[in-house]
């Protein structure tokens, strides 16, 4: 019989806002040690890390009262926390739309003529900088998953806008790479040398 697979730790976090947004009660550490595994299936000793990730996230409030430390989460505090980290990710992504017309032009541009080979190779390092920056912010994203599909759904819109906009950016590559081949006669494998492409770069799905 395999063994039965762990929660992972967002799983862990979604499930301890339950606890919080389920009770609307205030709670010290060693109570939410208790709840967790009992009601949650979270283990205790991942309680005290789980916890703290919620608060450095601004997702659960915390206040020492005397020698002891008390927290909470209500669900208006927890969606406005949300909404801040999505209102972020736009900005990030409006950013990254700015430097996408700026990297469409400089394609447009880079068509005319030879002498510029080696914009064409910076416009292939910007290409792939983007796309690792849009993964972070998918990353990013899928920390939110569990918590607010609502929310959630907002950001996978905005994160299928930055999809699409790489999709094309791979499409003036390709095109480049087309008229290359047409004007100079260039092997495929030469041009990606030349200039720096992957062999594996492809449309994102």
């Amino acid at each position: 019989m395999s063994k039965k697979k762990g929660l992972s730790f967002e799983e862990k976090r979604a499930r301890m806002m339950e606890i919080f947004f389920e009770t609307k009660d205030v709670f010290q550490l060693k109570d939410i040690e208790k709840i967790a595994p009992k009601e949650k299936g979270i283990t205790s000793m991942s309680v005290k890390e789980i916890l703290q990730s919620l608060v450095d996230d601004g997702m659960v409030d915390t206040d020492r009262i005397g020698t002891s430390n008390y927290f909470w989460a209500f669900p208006s505090k927890a969606l406005h926390a949300r909404k801040r980290k999505l209102g972020e990710l736009e900005s990030q992504f409006a950013e990254g739309n700015q430097k996408k017309e700026a990297l469409q032009k400089s394609i447009e541009k880079s068509k005319i003529g030879r002498e510029d080979t080696a914009e064409r190779a910076a416009l292939i390092e910007e290409l792939a900088a983007l796309r690792q920056k849009k993964e972070q912010l998918k990353a990013e994203i899928d920390k939110y998953r569990e918590c607010d599909p609502d929310v959630i759904e907002e950001m996978r819109q905005t994160n299928k806008v930055a999809k699409e906009a790489a999709n094309r950016w791979t499409d003036n590559i390709f095109a480049i790479k087309s008229w290359a081949k047409r004007k100079f006669g260039f092997e495929e494998s030469r041009i990606d040398k030349g200039f720096g492409i992957p062999e594996d770069l492809d449309y994102i799905d």
